[in-house]
């Protein structure tokens, strides 16, 4: 039987964990094929590290599709995070197009910013072809600033608590179309997770835990990264997004009892093989 592969196309962080130093191991103690497609390499990630270097892979990106595609390859899921510029997102969505089939699972992380605030190098033609290609997944894991990007809303206008995370992940459905993870979504005090659309079900599900009263960097990529996982095994929606909550929730409780910096991303390597345990 054919290992499942994804095709993860991300940045590569030498050191810092987050983009593809986090979905490579994830994906492969989950059981699965890691296609790594890197955007960029720098030697750490941009929080935190000043002095970085950064290697631009974007020629390179529509040379290893063909190569690819040349080889008759195929992918159960196509994965993207972080991408550089608007060209690298065109590029991408050409990626989809060229390699999605009836059972492959698109799942794109629209990343452009946190906190309310855009990151510096998203610019709006940069976020107005994000929401283009998050058009084209199955599957998008928004936080709440990508989500008020998406919906073309202020994020101090963006609904509050419960049912307020209800409505956001419902309005970026696209009419039911495709299914939203809105991440870092709370249903209480205390309490942390997602709020999920099903597009196959079309129900809405709060998936809480208890909140790590600490930031770390990193936990969407870990979080997506479980998430797209658990969906090629072949789990329902939420039962996906109940494994990277908790997967998540262990990696910031071991970090925080290490007093890391938070600039370091989780610990989550010693906890792999909570992954690897799941069928």
């Amino acid at each position: 039987m054919l290992t499942p592969r994804v095709a993860a196309i991300h940045d590569m962080s030498g050191f810092g964990r987050c983009s593809l130093t986090v979905a490579i191991p994830i994906l492969s103690a989950m059981g699965l094929q890691c296609c790594p497609l890197p955007t960029a390499f720098l030697s750490t990630h941009t929080g935190g590290f000043e002095g970085f270097t950064f290697l631009d892979m974007t020629e390179e990106i529509p040379k290893v599709a063909h190569h690819w595609k040349s080889l008759d390859i195929s992918f159960h899921a196509i994965y993207s995070g972080f991408l550089g510029s608007e060209c690298q997102i065109g590029m991408v969505s050409d990626f989809i197009r060229d390699f999605r089939s009836p059972d492959t699972i698109v799942v794109v992380d629209p990343v452009m910013g946190d906190h309310g605030r855009v990151y510096q190098t998203y610019t709006p033609a940069m976020c107005e072809g994000t929401a283009r290609l998050a058009a084209q997944a199955d599957v998008i894991t928004p936080n709440f600033t990508e989500a008020a990007l998406l919906l073309h809303i202020p994020y101090t206008d963006l609904p509050a608590g419960e049912s307020g995370c209800r409505e956001i992940a419902e309005r970026l459905s696209l009419n039911g179309r495709r299914s939203v993870v809105l991440t870092g979504a709370s249903a209480g005090p205390g309490l942390t997770g997602a709020m999920c659309f099903d597009a196959k079900t079309g129900q809405t599900s709060a998936i809480q835990t208890r909140r790590v009263p600490q930031e770390f960097h990193g936990t969407g990529d870990v979080f997506t990264s479980v998430l797209t996982g658990a969906l090629v095994k072949g789990a329902s929606l939420p039962d996906a997004a109940r494994q990277a909550v908790d997967f998540v929730r262990a990696c910031a409780e071991r970090t925080a009892q290490e007093a890391l910096p938070m600039r370091e991303g989780v610990d989550f390597e010693p906890l792999l093989g909570l992954l690897t345990a799941k069928p």
